[in-house]
This record gives structure tokens, C-alpha cells and sequence, in this order.
């Protein structure tokens, strides 16, 4: 994930024994419950996070971790990767920024779940490479930071042998149910649908969101769909906001266009 100054902690409110070295590696976007009770982020501004954005999923899959092998892309501070090791997982958790690979490193020492987490730095561009095959990818909270994301899903649809959870910033544009298939075909004089309201919409981000600048798309719920499907994945539930579950059912359609990831 892209480091949001705003939205983070500088660990000034952790107590503890470990409360100095959390403050020498701040900031911190995730507030990691370590063993012996301390808290890194205990005055995160958007609460205790991620905790309760993950307790919302767990609490909507369908089927266990345990057993599955998982690759936790964009890992942060390890939030996620520590508690599907703990459910039993075995996880590869990957970021590009050594900042939050380096408070991973040391909370993995001091969280009962992370043991098994194996941390690599890489970049989500970087799995076409891996040849390595994964049950199930948590891909949360970095699609909207990628200046290539359907490269990204496409790539990481080739690394993935069944499932994807999938997390995303969106326009407020949520529906009871899903969005309807688009078209299967558009003629040139017939364009009037891709204005229409249930059309996928990408928005573009030129500057700034948030005072981030690697805050790039922001999509409609329609397009979440449609462009999950494109890399070959079918939406299965919505896990809570802003977050599906998706299974991989078929080929990408950039391999299906001649292009290779």
C-alpha cells in the first residue's frame, strides 16, 4: 500500500515494553494486537484498523483457510497475512516498501499468528515471474494505487488456482444487487449505454485523492464486476464494503486477445 501520512499512527500512544521500538518504527497503517497486549497503532484515526474491516470478512467466508496457500499482496505491516496463519494458512505476504516489510519482519516475532508468514519484497508486477500457484490471493487495498491494474489482475490470475479476495475504493454507487453483464457486443452508432448509470465506470485520478498521488482509479460497482470477470474471475459474494469474493472460472482476456502475462 501507498504510505498516507494522514492515515496513520507515529506509535506516540503505545504503551509497553515494545512501546519504544513501535515508535522508532513508525508510522504505522496497521494496528497490530502483538502478544503481550500492545497495541501499535492504538490511535489509528480510522480506528482499530484493520481489525474491523477484517472481522466484517471473516465473519462472510464461505470456507476455512486452513490448509489453503495464500499470497498477501501489499501486506503492509502484516495485519492480514498474521491472522490467516493463524486460521491455519500457509501465507507468502509481498510489499514493495521495505517501511512496512520492516515492521513485519519484527511483528512477526511478536505476534502469536505469524510465524508460518513468509515476507518477500516485491511489487504485485513482480508474481508473472514467480511460477508459483496459490489457492487463494488477498488482493485489498492496492488496485486503486497500480498505473497498470488490469495487468496487475490479469497477472495475478495466472498466480491464482481458485479464489480472490478483492478490495478496492469505489464511487458510492453500491446496488442490492449484482450489476448486470454488459453487452456482448456495442456498434459504433449504439454507444449511448456506456453513459448510462449500470455502465463500468473507471474514474481517473490525475492528481491527487486524499493528498495521495498514487491514488489513481477509482471504480463504480458495475466495473468492480466487469473487470474481475475480464481477468477470468466471477464475483461469489460481497465479503463488506468495498470487498468481494471472487473464484477464478476462466482465462484472462488479454491471453484470449494474443497477449501473454
Amino acid at each position: 500500500m501507498s504510505r498516507i501520512e494522514t492515515l496513520q499512527s507515529d506509535g506516540a500512544a503505545a504503551v509497553g515494553p515494545l512501546a519504544e521500538t513501535i515508535r522508532a518504527l513508525a508510522p504505522w497503517f496497521h494496528n497490530l494486537h502483538l502478544e503481550d497486549g500492545t497495541q501499535t497503532a492504538p490511535d489509528h484515526p480510522l480506528g482499530d484498523f484493520p481489525a474491523y474491516k477484517w472481522r466484517e470478512i471473516e465473519a462472510a467466508m464461505p470456507f476455512s483457510f486452513a490448509g489453503k496457500r495464500v499470497l498477501d499482496v501489499g501486506c503492509n505491516a502484516g495485519y492480514h497475512a498474521f491472522r490467516m496463519s493463524g486460521l491455519g494458512a500457509r501465507v507468502v505476504a509481498i510489499d514493495l516498501d521495505e517501511h512496512y516489510l520492516r515492521q513485519a519482519r519484527w511483528a512477526r516475532e511478536h505476534v502469536p499468528q505469524g510465524v508460518a508468514v513468509e515476507l518477500r519484497q516485491a511489487s504485485v508486477y513482480d508474481v508473472r515471474e514467480w511460477r508459483e500457484r496459490f489457492d487463494l490471493v488477498n488482493f485489498m487495498g492496492v488496485f486503486y494505487h497500480l498505473r497498470y491494474p488490469l495487468l496487475a489482475l490479469d497477472i495475478l490470475a495466472s498466480a491464482c488456482r481458485q479464489w480472490l479476495i478483492f478490495q478496492t475504493l469505489t464511487q458510492c454507487s453500491a446496488t442490492s444487487a449484482p450489476p448486470h453483464r454488459t453487452p456482448e457486443n456495442l456498434e459504433l452508432g449504439e454507444l449511448a449505454p456506456l453513459s448510462g448509470p449500470d455502465w463500468p465506470r473507471l474514474a481517473f485520478v490525475e492528481n491527487r485523492l486524499a493528498g495521495d498521488l498514487s491514488n489513481w482509479w477509482v471504480p463504480n460497482e458495475p466495473a468492480v464486476y466487469a473487470l474481475l470477470r475480464s481477468a477470468g474471475f466471477e464475483v461469489r459474494r460481497k465479503l463488506g464494503a468495498e470487498t468481494w469474493l471472487a473464484e477464478r472460472v476462466a482465462e484472462a482476456a488479454g491471453p484470449r486477445l494474443g497477449f501473454s502475462v
